[in-house]
């Protein structure tokens, strides 16, 4: 009875938990993690540029969208919502997963000389990304960002069949990776 009677309150805390993200900061760069489909991230991103948080943007890309690398679609996506093709570089990758991706892209950040960097992805993914990148590299200094989801709200994801889906499979990932898998 009493799981019935708080079940809006423990679904909204498990959706709560994967969100671990900060307001932005002043940093050297920001990077933007592949596997939005939505363009949040990118232009979340961008917007802390305009903003002046951070001089530029690093767009991370994986391949796999129709022979296209995702910051190939992204760049793109960005420059004609109004933000200069200038606040962006491409960082090409075939990385299949987050923490694959903090392997090939850490090197990148380090060739820029960055050493505070704003980590922007989609709010549902800033705890488990960000714990990755903070393991592959504990000298940078790391300020999650979340940018919004479509369908994705912790209080309330259940009510939506795409935002469902976004936390089983968020959460099969963040056990995973607790397990090291």
């Amino acid at each position: 009875m009493l799981a019935l009677l708080l079940h809006s309150t423990i679904l909204a805390g498990l959706g709560g938990y994967l969100v671990k993200a900060g307001p932005p900061q002043k940093a050297d760069i920001a990077l933007v993690l592949g596997g939005d489909f939505s363009g949040n991230r990118i232009l979340k991103a961008a917007e802390l540029v305009r903003q002046g948080y951070v001089p530029k943007v690093l767009v991370s890309g994986p391949a796999g969208i129709y022979d296209f690398f995702e910051c190939d679609l992204e760049i793109p996506f960005a420059v004609k919502r109004g933000y200069p093709e200038s606040y962006f570089e491409h960082l090409e990758h075939h990385a299949h997963s987050t923490k694959e991706e903090a392997a090939v892209l850490i090197p990148d950040l380090r060739r820029t000389g960055a050493k505070s960097i704003l980590l922007v992805t989609s709010d549902f993914h800033t705890r488990r990304a960000g714990a990755i990148f903070r393991t592959a590299a504990p000298d940078l200094t790391w300020t999650i960002v979340a940018a919004p989801d479509p369908y994705f709200t912790p209080a309330a994801w259940w009510r939506n069949r795409e935002a469902r889906k976004t936390f089983l499979i968020e959460w099969m990932k963040t056990v995973a990776e607790w397990f090291n898998l």
